[in-house]
């Protein structure tokens, strides 16, 4: 989802430079509101019903030729895109493939943290694009949406707050996120916690009757709407998470917290400053470039040792 995310940034300098060129995005529908004030088409794409199988990805590059798509610029570069691109290109249209650059990143997680910044994946994005031909430059930061709050008009500071991610390596532990809360709650007027279901809504809500302020946004709000609470935010505190993508498409300020993987990688939030992304130097780090392996110690001492009073101060840089 998070890769999704940070599509809008480069298809929002690619339509500045071409506005009358026709995009269609081919995606899930919940995807959508990533894309809020693109002007652009969609192809829904049903992972879990008609486009689930590879068979199924030719049965969406059949109906994407129909439209008239007469490009692709494949952006995930994965095995079901691979079987869309290859009935296109079948058909004699023209396919560019993201370069993912798998090779560097293998090498980085080698160097024990001491590597320079490889390309940000808006930027492999943007270069997709040029592959086909276009020609236009990387894409300024977001600016801060004209949206109505779905809980009421704002009064005082808002901070969110997105402890959890799919994998451990990138989740803050629970004893710090409890003690993160009571900071935040103590010190600025409204506190959002951005996530899930399951245990991530039984944290949430348990914090909600635990401090009058905090809010547990998942239940409350729709996935746009999720968005649009962002937007009026302050700062958010945030793993290397959707959530950090979402914040950057409303130019909502960023803090954040890195374990198993690292900014330098090309992920961290387009706009979002690297100075406010908070990790600790450790020979182990980064370990993986998405999150997904275990820590070898099982104590995760990469976010552990990321302190909640580290956190504050830094979210007071920001709001000030």
């Amino acid at each position: 989802m998070g890769d999704v995310a940070m599509l809008p940034h480069a298809l929002r300098a690619l339509c500045a430079a071409y506005p009358e060129l026709r995009v269609t995005v081919a995606t899930q529908a919940m995807f959508k509101p990533f894309f809020r004030g693109l002007q652009v088409d969609f192809l829904d794409v049903k992972l879990k019903d008609e486009h689930h199988s590879l068979l199924g990805m030719w049965r969406l590059a059949r109906e994407a030729r129909r439209r008239g798509v007469d490009a692709v610029a494949d952006v995930h570069d994965v095995l079901r895109s691979s079987a869309f691109d290859l009935s296109m290109s079948l058909h004699g249209i023209r396919v560019a493939r993201i370069q993912k650059g798998r090779r560097e990143k293998h090498h980085a997680l080698a160097s024990e943290g001491h590597f320079e910044p490889l390309k940000h994946s808006v930027v492999r994005y943007c270069d997709t694009f040029r592959r086909l031909g276009f020609v236009f430059d990387d894409p300024m930061p977001a600016v801060k949406p004209d949206w109505a709050c779905p809980l009421g008009e704002k009064q005082g500071c808002w901070v969110g707050f997105a402890p959890f991610s799919a994998h451990a390596g990138k989740t803050y532990p629970e004893a710090e996120s409890r003690r993160l809360v009571e900071l935040l709650a103590a010190r600025y007027d409204r506190v959002f916690i951005h996530g899930g279901g399951g245990q991530e809504q039984v944290f949430a809500e348990a914090m909600e009757q635990q401090y009058s302020n905090v809010t547990a946004l998942f239940g409350k709000v729709r996935f746009a709407g999720e968005m649009e609470v962002m937007a009026h935010e302050d700062c958010l505190i945030s793993m290397d998470s959707l959530a950090m993508h979402m914040a950057s498409l409303v130019a909502t300020p960023v803090v954040s917290i890195w374990g198993a993987t690292h900014p330098n990688l090309g992920f961290l939030g387009w706009g979002c400053r690297a100075e406010d992304a908070l990790q600790v130097d450790l020979p182990c780090r980064p370990c993986s470039v998405f999150g997904a392996k275990p820590c070898k110690f099982g104590d995760y001492r990469c976010l552990t040792a990321i302190t909640p009073e580290r956190i504050v101060a830094q979210i007071e840089k920001v709001v000030r």
